[in-house]
């Protein structure tokens, strides 16, 4: 049984690596292009926000696969690789290999072996 769940946290996870690799190019360029406005910490502000739904996300997904007797890898390393790039842009690679390497086990959605 595959759950839709696990298939959406995983393309969220795919939205929020793409997030990750832009996220030093986006904070830098709204810090100079700061006329006097905090662009630059509402851009952090932002990132943040996309991480902590996709910790959600990926925790909620941990729940419905322990639930359904679904691998629980992919959600895991989601959770830690979402709570990674909450923590701030600079870990935002090893957030992104953390983060690809969930959406595949994610998608694959093996059963546990009893």
């Amino acid at each position: 049984m595959k759950l839709k769940l696990n298939m959406w946290t995983a393309i969220y996870d795919i939205f929020e690596i793409i997030f990750a690799f832009f996220s030093w190019f986006l904070i830098m360029g709204a810090a100079f292009s700061d006329a006097g406005k905090d662009n630059a910490s509402s851009m952090a502000t932002f990132l943040a926000v996309v991480a902590l739904i996709g910790l959600v996300l990926n925790v909620w997904s941990l729940v419905q696969s322990k639930k359904h007797q679904i691998s629980i890898v992919g959600p895991i390393l989601g959770i830690i690789g979402s709570g990674i790039f909450a923590l701030g842009s600079i870990m935002a690679f090893p957030a992104m290999v953390l983060l690809i390497i969930a959406c595949v086990f994610s998608f694959m959605q093996k059963p546990v072996k009893k």
